[in-house]
């Protein structure tokens, strides 16, 4: 077999291994058996001239070989998956496929109604939710619309800037009815507090812009927003959470109000070349929209921004 004759359905079982790491778990992924997983992958060294896993005890493991291609074939991956929601619309009605790219917090708290009433609005319309706080590549057609909270710096992206949404600390009625509400922020200190366990650019920014903050000791860490949350919601501690999400139940309550508050930038983004598409422009305006009233529900002078590119 000579390498032009690889097909996409030997990038697509190699993928298979090099994210789940034996041939039995990416035959469960792929609907496959484990004897045509091993086929694919043996055909494929055999044209490509060297291996690309070696055994071992805890299953396949990728070699260097492989792994300087996984980014061509996540590009493979990416676009196939890109060309099926493109195909599974007619050109002029709004229906197929759309995926949708959010952090966990937004896809999960705040989108659901809003996309409940879009597909009331357009049954035909299948949506896909990648509810994750990994920031997917437009450019490589990970996704046909972003909600982001920083501006996009790539060309060839739609960006509506749709306002900002303030963030402070919150903490459950119990807890503050245990331990008391704090006056200042050097009452923290005092306090169990809720937050991050690794500390990435965005929090770093956030600590350089708050040189007020007291250096935080949490008594609870954790790098995922919905687990923080849900730890303020359990009356563990004092947490950051969107104002929005707080406004919703009036067990939480607002700590050191006017005190310490940030504001995150949020942005609708999609690939300009998706603009004409029925199933991406409806649900990119229906995005905007629905955002848009959240953002007003609790920062009422929040600014719109216009579309560019």
């Amino acid at each position: 077999m000579s390498r032009i004759d690889l097909s996409w359905d030997f990038y697509r079982t190699f993928l298979a291994v090099l994210r789940e790491g034996s041939l039995s778990a990416a035959a469960r992924e792929l609907g496959l058996t484990q004897p045509t997983v091993g086929r694919h992958v043996d055909a494929m060294e055999a044209a490509l001239g060297y291996p690309l896993f070696v055994r071992s005890p805890h299953g396949l493991l990728p070699t260097d070989a492989a792994l300087a291609l996984r980014p061509y074939a996540e590009t493979l991956s990416a676009t196939s998956a890109a060309l099926l929601r493109a195909a599974s619309s007619q050109r002029d009605a709004v229906s197929g496929t759309v995926r949708i790219s959010a952090s966990e917090v937004i896809g999960i708290e705040v989108l659901p109604p809003i996309l409940a009433k879009l597909h009331e609005a357009y049954p035909e319309l299948m949506i896909e939710l990648s509810a994750s706080d990994t920031v997917e590549d437009l450019l490589r057609q990970e996704a046909d619309i972003a909600v982001r909270m920083v501006a996009p710096a790539q060309d060839a992206l739609i960006a509506r800037h749709l306002g900002v949404v303030p963030i402070s600390f919150h903490a459950h009625r119990s807890y503050i009815a245990r331990r008391g509400m704090p006056q200042a922020l050097t009452d923290l200190a005092d306090h169990s507090l809720i937050g991050y366990d690794r500390e990435t650019a965005a929090i770093r920014a956030i600590i350089a812009r708050s040189p007020e903050l007291p250096t935080a000791r949490f008594a609870l860490k954790a790098d995922s927003n919905l687990a923080q949350l849900a730890a303020i919601r359990a009356g563990f501690g004092i947490g950051i959470c969107q104002n929005g999400l707080a406004a919703r139940d009036p067990d939480l309550l607002p700590v050191l109000p006017g005190l310490f508050e940030m504001k995150l930038d949020t942005w609708l983004v999609m690939h300009e070349n998706l603009k004409t598409a029925p199933r991406c422009r409806v649900t990119f305006d229906a995005l905007a929209k629905g955002l848009r009233d959240y953002i007003r529900s609790v920062a009422p002078a929040a600014q719109d921004g216009d579309a560019s590119t």
